[in-house]
């Protein structure tokens, strides 16, 4: 197993870990693929600096599935992290070794927050646009978020204040004024709603990870309700199609051209782009950008793409109308507190289905913060509230 693709020397009382989708200028760069093995980036991401100008020391890269869209790191280049059958993940083994105060990494399908829920840490993947993006691999830019894994919740905050904040390179870094209201702490849940439709499915273990968390809230004085709204859980068809899209179009540029790998059986220029892909691709990558190229086809443009886009609007509606009585929505994170590696061979897709939890807030772009095995998905810039409420269950249901 692999848990660093690189490490430094650096020594520190506050070291953090970036994952390997991050560009840093003295590691390389692989996105967990074979297409960017050895990369090495001109310049370091801008969260990276922020870090070290906060004060705290890279301390090196974690591993990651390929391009972040798999369940737990399986996909990587570098093999499928596990033990004793188990998926571990890199990021979260990383931080139960010690030494680490937080690895900063991107989520893009859940599996930072997966991670995260599995391990019994805490995460925040915050409102988009109040973290730079700038220097990260792109995959999915309508709903990537660069997000903080951590054993607490008051150290996910302290390197989430460290990381928020207004950057002009990048287009969709929202202002400094609406950045800094991210990490206010002014704000108080009061009143969580559980969405009957995003508790389907789940384990008996996760079930009580989540009455735990529903138990401890209710304890310290916040309002817990069972509401119905369904159309929370279509989402994830909604978000597959979108990052699919985003992904097939963000991946177009590895071509074995002017970086990354190139294949050395080619006679024409097509052959060298289609035998580069075919032999660093992995199936899940290949699957996915197969989707999405059907997706934005001319055939299906309108009735498949321009309709998830449409989707994402009524999911947004539906969190406005719930966030009009409630603070938060308490939900699962997956279905399970463990998968195996034989799950993922039975279900080569099972990310693409395992993400009926995460892809709500993925879509809409609303924070999440992930502890005790849970989440709490909340208001734009109320991650400050959120990591509150999360101390009162982070250690519940372990």
């Amino acid at each position: 197993m692999k848990f660093y693709t690189a490490k430094t020397d650096a020594a520190a009382d506050r070291m953090v870990v970036v994952d390997d989708m991050i560009l840093t200028k003295e590691m390389p760069t692989a996105a967990g693929s074979k297409m960017l093995d050895g990369y090495m980036s001109l310049f370091d991401a801008e969260v990276v600096t922020r870090l070290q100008q906060a004060g705290y020391a890279i301390g090196g890269k974690a591993d990651v599935g390929e391009f972040a869209i798999d369940m737990l790191g399986e996909t990587s280049y570098n093999g499928t992290p596990e033990a004793d059958g188990t998926l571990v993940n890199a990021s979260a083994e990383i931080l139960k070794e010690g030494g680490v105060t937080a690895v900063v990494g991107m989520d893009v399908n859940g599996s930072v927050r997966r991670a995260a829920a599995v391990n019994g840490l805490v995460s925040v993947k915050p409102t988009y646009g109040t973290v730079s993006r700038y220097g990260t691999i792109p995959v999915a830019c309508s709903g990537e978020t660069v997000s903080v894994m951590a054993k607490s919740a008051d150290e996910c905050f302290e390197v989430l204040k460290a990381i928020a904040g207004h950057d002009d390179k990048d287009g969709t870094s929202l202002s400094e004024e609406q950045c800094a209201a991210a990490t206010a702490q002014d704000a108080k849940v009061c009143r969580v709603a559980i969405v009957k439709s995003l508790t389907d499915g789940v384990d008996a273990q996760t079930a009580e990870k989540l009455a735990a968390a529903k138990a401890a809230l209710s304890a310290n004085g916040v309002e817990v309700c069972e509401i119905e709204e369904t159309k929370l859980s279509a989402a994830r068809i909604a978000w597959n199609i979108l990052m699919s899209a985003e992904l097939c179009n963000n991946v177009s540029r590895y071509d074995g051209v002017k970086y990354g790998y190139r294949s050395q059986n080619f006679t024409n220029i097509d052959e060298l782009y289609t035998n580069s892909r075919t032999e660093a691709f992995g199936d899940l990558l290949k699957t996915a950008i197969l989707f999405g190229s059907d997706t934005l086809s001319t055939e299906n443009y309108m009735k498949v793409y321009d309709k998830a886009l449409r989707m994402r609007r009524v999911i947004a509606e539906a969190f406005d109308a719930i966030f009009a009585q409630y603070d938060a929505v308490l939900a699962p994170v997956c279905a399970k507190t463990a998968y195996t590696t034989e799950d993922v061979k039975a279900d080569r897709y099972l990310s693409f289905t395992e993400n009926l939890y995460t892809a709500p807030a993925s879509i809409t772009g609303l924070p999440t913060v992930v502890a005790g095995g849970v989440q709490l998905i909340g208001k734009a810039f109320s991650e400050g509230a959120l990591l509150a409420a999360a101390k009162l269950f982070e250690k519940e249901g372990e």
